[in-house]
C-alpha cells in the first residue's frame, strides 16, 4: 500500500518558494515592467489569502478575478484556492449580462478586478448583489473613483497581510479549487468547476516530454487570457516547476509580444491562432531575434496548414497543435510526431502535425458515428467524447449538463476523425458541419485551405440553407493587407484540392470576421451576415 497523500495546490506553491527562490515572474502592466521572484510572489500570496479571510471570505467561498494576464493575478491564482475558497476567473470581453450572470450564478462574493473594468461592474452593480467587496489591483497609490462599495485597495491589503500566513493541510483533493464559464456561443455561459486534484494531475501533464515539456528551464510567456481555462494550466504548472513566467498584461498588441519574446528570451509561449496570425503578420513587417522560441503552442481552433509552415520554415519556430476546452482544463491532445515519422518528407509531416495530435496520458477518448465506434482510417467521423481525472463530469449547477455528460463520459461537440497512428483531427463543431445532399463537408478545411492562399488573411466558412441540397458552404474572406484577389481565383485555388460539391457557392470578401471573447470565429454571428449579403442579392439566399 502507499500513503494517501492528497493531491493539492499548497505543495505546488510551497515547492516554487523553497526551490526556485530566484527565478523571476516578469509583469507588465499599465506602470511598465515589474520584476518579482517567487520568494516575494510567495509571501505576496500569503498575505492576500490572509486578508481575503479577514473580508470574511471562507472555505468554499468563491472570489471572482476580472483581470488581464499579471503578477497580481498570479497571486490570487494561488491564494484563493490555498487558503480553501475557490477561484472563479471571469471572461472580461463578455458583455456586461453576461458578467452579471455569470457573477451572480457562480455566487461569487468577492471581487478582485483591473482599473478598466470598473466601468463595467458600475454599469451592472444593481445586478450583482451578492459581491461583497470589490479589490482594485491597481498600480496607483490611490483608488480611482468609483461608485462600486466597498471597494479595496490590493496593495494596501498586501502590505496589511500575514506574511506568515499557513495554508490549511487539511483541503481534500476532490475540493473546489476553480471554476471558469464556456464563452457562451449560444445561451448564457455554462460553469465548470476544477478541483484541486485535477489542477494538479493536469500541471502534471504539461511537464510530460510528449505534451508541452514545460520546466525550469523555460521562459515562458502565457499569452492566451488567465480568464480563458486558467490560461491553458500554463501559470499553475509555472510557478510549481519554477518556471520563469513572462506575463504579457492589458491590451498587448503582436509587437509588444515579440518585444518581450526579444527582450526576456522567451522559451514558450501559447495562444489561439488568431494570435499567431497577428504575430506572423508583424514578424514579417521588421527584423525581430525570437531564436530564442523552442516553441509555440496553439489551440482554441484548427490552425492553418500555411501558417504552421511559415512559422517554421521562415523562422524556424517549432510549432506545436493542440486541443481542449473549458470542460477539459483544457489539454487533451498534442500533435507530436512519433520518433519513426521524423524520418518522412516535410510535407507528410506538415500533414501530420497539422492535425490536434495523440491523446494525452491520463484521457480517454472515443468517436462516436451513426453505427457505433468511428473505425480509426482517417476518414470515418464522428463525435468526440472524453474521460479522465481533468474532466468535468456536469456543469456547475446547469440543467444542460444531460446533453453533454452521459454515460461518464463529456461529448464534446466536435466532430473528429483518427488516422492509423492515433493522430485525432478536428472536423468540425457538430453545428459548424455543413450537411450538403445526406453528405458533411467540413468548414475548417476549406477555412485552412483558403488561408493558404498567399492573398487570404483569415477565412471562416458557414452553411447557408438550400432548397435542393440541405445546406451549402459560403466562405468569408479577409485580405492581406494590399492584396488582391477575385472570387473566381480563389475557387481555382479551391478546385485541386476538393470534390466539386465542397466548392462554397459563394465568396464574400469581409473587412473582419466577427469573433469570439477569445479570438475564435463567431460563427453564429457570422451566418447571419452572410443571410443579410444574400437575400440583398435575389435568389442567391433562397439556393437558386
Amino acid at each position: 500500500m502507499m500513503m494517501d497523500s492528497p493531491l493539492t495546490m499548497p505543495q505546488m506553491i510551497k515547492r516554487a518558494e523553497m526551490l526556485f527562490s530566484k527565478k523571476e515572474v516578469i509583469s507588465r502592466t499599465d506602470k511598465g515592467i515589474s520584476r518579482l521572484t517567487y520568494r516575494e510572489i510567495a509571501e505576496r500570496t500569503r498575505r492576500l489569502a490572509s486578508s481575503l479571510e479577514k473580508l470574511g471570505v471562507r472555505r468554499g467561498d468563491k472570489v471572482g478575478t476580472l483581470a488581464w494576464n499579471h503578477h497580481r493575478h498570479l497571486e490570487a491564482y494561488f491564494a484563493i484556492p490555498c487558503s480553501g475558497a475557490v477561484i472563479h476567473t471571469i471572461n472580461i470581453r463578455l458583455a456586461p449580462q453576461q458578467i452579471s450572470y455569470i457573477i451572480n450564478h457562480a455566487e461569487d462574493k468577492v471581487l478582485l478586478l483591473d482599473p478598466d473594468i470598473i466601468p463595467i461592474l458600475e454599469s451592472c452593480r444593481d445586478e450583482i448583489q451578492g459581491v461583497k467587496a470589490f479589490i482594485i489591483m491597481t498600480d496607483e497609490d490611490t483608488l480611482p473613483e468609483t461608485t462600486l462599495s466597498p471597494v479595496y485597495h490590493y496593495e494596501k491589503l498586501i502590505a496589511d497581510g500575514d506574511p506568515d500566513y499557513v495554508y490549511p493541510d487539511d483541503i481534500p483533493e476532490q475540493a473546489p479549487a476553480g471554476m471558469c464559464y464556456t464563452s457562451a456561443t449560444t445561451g448564457n455561459p455554462k460553469g465548470v468547476v476544477y478541483t484541486h486534484r485535477s489542477i494538479f494531475l493536469h500541471s502534471l501533464a504539461l511537464g510530460l516530454a510528449d505534451s508541452v515539456a514545460l520546466s525550469e528551464r523555460d521562459v515562458a510567456m502565457p499569452v492566451v487570457p488567465m480568464f480563458h481555462v486558467n490560461a491553458w494550466g500554463m501559470p499553475f504548472a509555472g510557478a510549481w516547476f519554477g518556471t520563469t513566467q513572462v506575463l504579457p498584461g492589458p491590451n498587448f498588441t503582436p509587437k509588444i509580444l515579440i518585444e518581450l519574446i526579444e527582450q526576456e528570451k522567451v522559451t514558450f509561449s501559447a495562444g489561439v491562432p488568431t494570435i499567431w496570425l497577428g504575430v506572423l503578420k508583424e514578424l514579417e513587417t521588421g527584423k525581430y531575434d525570437v531564436s530564442s522560441l523552442r516553441g509555440i503552442l496553439c489551440g482554441g481552433a484548427p490552425a492553418p496548414k500555411e501558417m504552421i509552415r511559415r512559422y517554421e520554415q521562415k523562422y524556424q519556430i517549432p510549432f506545436i497543435h493542440g486541443y481542449g476546452m473549458t470542460e477539459t482544463s483544457p489539454i487533451v491532445t498534442i500533435s507530436k510526431l512519433k520518433s519513426y515519422q521524423e524520418q518522412l518528407p516535410y510535407e507528410e509531416r506538415l500533414e501530420i502535425r497539422s492535425k490536434q495530435g495523440l491523446i494525452v496520458p491520463g484521457i480517454e477518448m472515443k468517436v462516436v458515428s451513426a453505427k457505433g465506434e468511428a473505425a480509426w482510417d482517417g476518414r470515418e467521423m464522428g463525435e468526440l467524447a472524453l474521460r479522465g481525472p481533468w474532466i468535468a463530469s456536469e456543469y456547475y449547477q446547469d440543467d444542460r449538463s444531460k446533453e453533454t455528460f452521459k454515460d461518464g463520459w463529456l461529448y464534446t461537440g466536435d466532430v473528429v476523425t483518427v488516422d492509423g497512428e492515433g493522430f485525432l483531427k478536428i472536423v468540425d463543431r457538430t453545428k459548424d458541419i455543413i450537411k450538403s445532399g445526406g453528405e458533411w463537408i467540413s468548414s475548417v478545411d476549406l477555412e485552412n485551405a483558403l488561408m493558404a492562399h498567399e492573398a487570404v488573411f483569415e477565412a471562416a466558412v458557414v452553411a447557408v440553407p438550400h432548397k435542393k441540397w440541405q445546406e451549402r458552404p459560403v466562405a468569408c474572406v479577409v485580405l492581406k493587407e494590399n492584396a488582391s484577389v477575385t472570387e473566381e481565383e480563389l475557387l481555382d485555388f479551391l478546385r485541386p484540392q476538393f470534390a466539386k460539391w465542397w466548392l462554397p457557392d459563394k465568396i464574400l470578401f469581409l473587412n473582419e470576421i466577427p469573433k469570439t471573447s477569445v479570438g475564435k470565429f463567431l460563427k453564429r454571428a457570422l451566418r447571419e451576415e452572410v443571410q443579410k449579403v444574400l437575400e440583398a442579392h435575389e435568389g442567391l439566399a433562397a439556393g437558386e
